[in-house]
Formats: structure tokens, sequence, C-alpha cells
């Protein structure tokens, strides 16, 4: 049973999956942008159920906080990535790059002398000032009273369990769940369930939530679209980060891939290839569902629903945007990245999940919003907008 105020919600429960990978989660600010231009009422919040993974988190999350004014919510996002710097995310100075490379470096040669090794490449310490600055999760309570939200998901990684986690904070209809590898948690979300399911893998450093450590919620996320589907949503619209059914030509390379490369690479497996095969996998079960009449599957209780989805992802590669912006990144970082290879086309991948500066995260609000407004026919019926 809905909480007073519930007819704000939209009917059906609308899912929004706001995915990882860094700095490319500018794009998602374009579409917000574009869903709020869209809207007959830029108040109300078009998507009940908000879930994010990564960088994705930290927009659902601030999305949530200020659900109860959708325009206004997209207005401060925004304003707070184009005003973004590398330094608001991580250390980007020569002393904070120095420290960390020399420890790096001292690891790799002294070892077993070091007690206290190094924990990422980079220092996220400025993530958490800029978050506690910005965010009052004490609106996602009074986003879930007012009934303008159902319920928000924040996903991690456990580096102990190896399990995914959603911790979630919704209206006390929701219930947890468990599957193989992945749990869904109640839980009040804070800054911690932020800087742990945004740690990418290296870069930054793991978030201790009670007893374990969490790092990006996109690793071992085998099943990304389902904490939205396990929170009641009938249709769900996901934002991806990277460009749909691509398909780029083989090509014949002699030199050896950089280290940029093949962290990009690996990257990209992690934020980018699970939701391609869970997406793909949703359709199918709606195909065989399709083919089952409604009176069947109800006498059979079989335990699925037809999902409508709608994706929305950008027209352009964005790695090589990053490369195209790279200079834009802070001197230090350049130099560090330089050693790794990322200072080129084939590093690009890489260059994209840190290049949080205006230049290149700017072209992706852009780019975001040109690409839902596109589809804006499809979005406005997806939505009832």
């Amino acid at each position: 049973m809905d909480q007073p105020g519930s007819l704000t919600l939209a009917s059906p429960k609308t899912g929004l999956i706001l995915t990882g990978g860094g700095a490319r989660a500018a794009y998602q600010v374009g579409f917000l942008l574009a869903i709020a231009k869209l809207a007959n009422n830029s108040r109300r919040n078009p998507f009940p159920i908000i879930c994010g993974t990564s960088a994705g988190a930290i927009n659902a999350a601030s999305l949530a906080c200020l659900a109860d004014n959708f325009g206004r919510a997209t207005s401060i996002i925004a304003e707070v990535w184009r005003n973004m710097r590398a330094g608001d995310i991580y250390r980007a100075d020569a002393l904070g790059i120095g420290i960390s490379g020399a420890r790096w470096m001292s690891t790799l040669a002294l070892g077993w002398l070091i007690r206290n090794p190094p924990r990422s490449l980079l220092d996220n310490a400025p993530l958490r000032q800029l978050l506690t600055r910005h965010l009052d999760f004490k609106g996602i309570n009074r986003s879930i009273s007012k009934g303008a939200l159902h319920a928000i998901s924040i996903s991690a990684s456990g580096y102990e369990s190896g399990e995914n986690i959603s911790f979630f904070q919704a209206h006390p209809s929701a219930q947890p769940w468990r599957r193989v590898q992945r749990l869904g948690i109640r839980a009040e979300i804070g800054v911690d369930h932020l800087l742990a399911s945004s740690a990418i893998p290296f870069i930054f450093p793991a978030t201790r939530i009670h007893r374990e450590y969490f790092g990006d919620g996109s690793m071992r996320q085998l099943a990304p679209i389902s904490p939205a589907i396990h929170l009641g949503a009938e249709r769900i619209m996901i934002v991806g980060a990277s460009r749909g059914n691509e398909h780029p030509e083989r090509q014949k390379v002699d030199r050896h891939p950089s280290l940029a490369q093949i962290a990009g690479h690996a990257l990209s497996s992690i934020f980018l290839d699970g939701l391609a095969v869970d997406i793909e996998r949703l359709q199918r079960i709606n195909q065989t569902l399709s083919a089952i009449p409604e009176d069947i599957r109800s006498q059979s209780a079989i335990p699925l629903r037809p999902i409508k989805t709608l994706i929305i992802s950008p027209s352009e590669r964005l790695d090589k945007l990053a490369a195209e912006h790279a200079k834009a990144l802070p001197r230090p970082v350049k130099l560090l990245l330089t050693g790794l290879g990322a200072m080129n086309r084939r590093g690009g991948a890489l260059t994209s999940y840190l290049l949080f500066e205006r230049p290149f995260t700017e072209k992706l609000i852009e780019l975001g919003y040109a690409d839902t407004l596109d589809k804006a026919e499809e979005v406005g019926q997806f939505l009832d907008l």
C-alpha cells in the first residue's frame, strides 16, 4: 500500500538505470536535462525507482535527494558537473601524484620492506568532501514519504565475500532479495555507499561499510538491471556509457598494447559488457513471454513478467572524445598517464574514466542531451510525459 501522496509516482512504476564509467557519467547529466525539458511538469519525478552503479551511483543519489523537485535536482546536478575539475574527484596536484607515484615505486622495488603498501593509484579524498558538501541525504526519506520516490539502489562489490550488494533505501513495501552472488540489503544511503560504488579497481581505494571493504559496483555485477526489477519496476529506462550495437572493424596491429590500453580494455569489460549481456537477456525473456498467453502464465505461476525497456546510449565513441580532450587534464595527471600510454588514441578508454574536466564533461552533457532529444517522441511515449 502506497503512502499518502503516492499519486505523484509514475504509473506504472518506472525504473532508471544509471551505469558506471567515471567521467563518462557526465553523459547522464545531459539525459536528465533533456527529460526535464520534455516533461510537462518539471517538478514531478518520472523515475520512482532509481538504481545507480559507480559514478552513476553519485548521479542516482543526487537525483534521489531532491526527487520531490526533479527540475531543480537536474539543474543542481548539471551545475556541479559543469564546474567540476579532476581535483574535485581525486588529488591531481603535483604533490598528491608524486606521493602516489613514490609509494608505488617503493612497493615495486622494496615490497618486502613496505608495511603499508599503497591502496590505489589515486587518492579520492576530494570526492568525499564534494559529496558531503552537496548532498543532503535526508532528502531521500523526505522524497519517499512524499511519494515522489519509491526506492533508490546503490550497488557495490564486496572484496571479501565476492558478492555484489545492492544497498537500497525504499518504501516499506520493498523487500530484500538474494540471488547467486548478489543481494539486496536495506540501508540508509550515505557518502560511504557512493564512495564504495565508485571505487574503480586499482585507481581508487576501497571503502569499508560495516564489516567489509567494497569496491566499484560494476565488478561482478552479473545482472545490472535486476535491482530495478526486484524493487518493482515495470518498465526501465537505461542510460549506457558506450555506443549501442558497436562492431568496430578488426585491424592488423603490430605494436604491443600499452598498459593504458590494457587497463582501458579491462575497465570496459567491467563497466560495459555486463550491462549489454543483461539487456540482451531481458529482451530474450520478453520475447519468450510474449509467445505465452497471459492466462497460461498465470495458471502456471511462471515467476516472470515482461519488462518494457528503453535504452539511451552515446551516438559517438567516448574514448575517442576523451583522446581529443585529454590535454585538459592537470599537468601532473598527464605526466602519470603519459607513462602508461594513455595520452593517445589507443589509451582514450582509460583516460575517459579520469577526465573530469570541463571540455570533456561539457561535451558529454551536450551529447547526452542531443541523443535524448533525438528520441523525444519515443521517450515521451515511454514515460507518459
